[in-house]
């Protein structure tokens, strides 16, 4: 009895399984274009302000080149540095565009709270929240001690973080609390200084003693006010380290 030929062609099943496997990565020139799009949305100077960056230090290496009598050798340097400070530009009108975008929003000032480094725990959900008015409160845990970061008016915030600093004052036995309102009001921080204001607190605490502050404090647990999740305001910042090449 003759054996059946399979018609399906051969290495099919190989070269199905190479292909599902494969990850496209993202260009850094497409993250370079991704954030230019949208911050030219809500920023349409953004283009002229890079153009401006870019022929200004050009004609500086123009002139420069000619004082020394070597203009072609100054420009082609030039142009490099002439990259550099237009996506410098970019960089910092993106973080200003996307900060303008979540500005106001409930969870505006965790998403800014997310951009900090290594030393800070903080809190996914608030911790203190009035459903009424959408006032939150979020913490975090760091060296610098306890920190709660109020949002709302400073007319009402201020009840609402007393009233947590009194609650998480009896667990931390003595751990420094900082009280930061987030706002455009008197004595509040505005959203965009948020993650600088945090990072120039003095540190007072030792890691060993973080941990243990930070054990106390989950203990008290959270309002169980979700955050809207997506607001992220440096999504719209291209990737620096795809700008110099990977």
């Amino acid at each position: 009895m003759a054996r059946e030929r399979s018609t399906a062609p051969q290495g099919s099943a190989h070269g199905t399984a190479k292909d599902t496997g494969k990850v496209k990565k993202t260009r850094w020139y497409h993250q370079v274009w991704q954030a230019y799009k949208i911050t030219r949305q809500s920023d349409p100077a953004v283009t002229w302000i890079m153009l401006g960056v870019f022929v200004a230090i050009v004609a500086i290496g123009v002139v420069v080149g000619l004082l020394l009598d070597q203009l072609v050798y100054v420009l082609v340097l030039s142009v490099p540095f002439a990259l550099m400070g237009g996506m410098f530009v970019l960089a910092r009108r993106a973080e200003t565009a996307a900060y303008t975008r979540i500005e106001g929003q409930p969870g505006a000032a965790l998403a800014a709270l997310g951009t900090l480094r290594r030393g800070w725990t903080f809190t996914q959900e608030p911790v203190a929240a009035d459903p009424r008015t959408q006032d939150l409160v979020f913490r975090g845990v760091g060296r610098p001690g306890v920190v709660l970061v109020g949002e709302g008016p400073s007319h009402r915030i201020g009840k609402l973080l007393e009233a947590e600093r009194k609650r998480t004052a009896r667990v931390v036995s003595g751990a420094p609390i900082h009280l930061i309102q987030v706002g455009d009001g008197e004595g509040q921080v505005p959203l965009r200084r948020l993650p600088r204001t945090v990072t120039k607190l003095k540190p007072q605490l030792t890691k060993d003693e973080v941990a243990v502050v930070l054990r106390r404090v989950t203990s008290l647990g959270a309002a169980r006010l979700p955050v809207p999740k997506g607001i992220d305001p440096m999504r719209a910042r291209p990737d620096r380290k795809g700008m110099r090449g990977r």
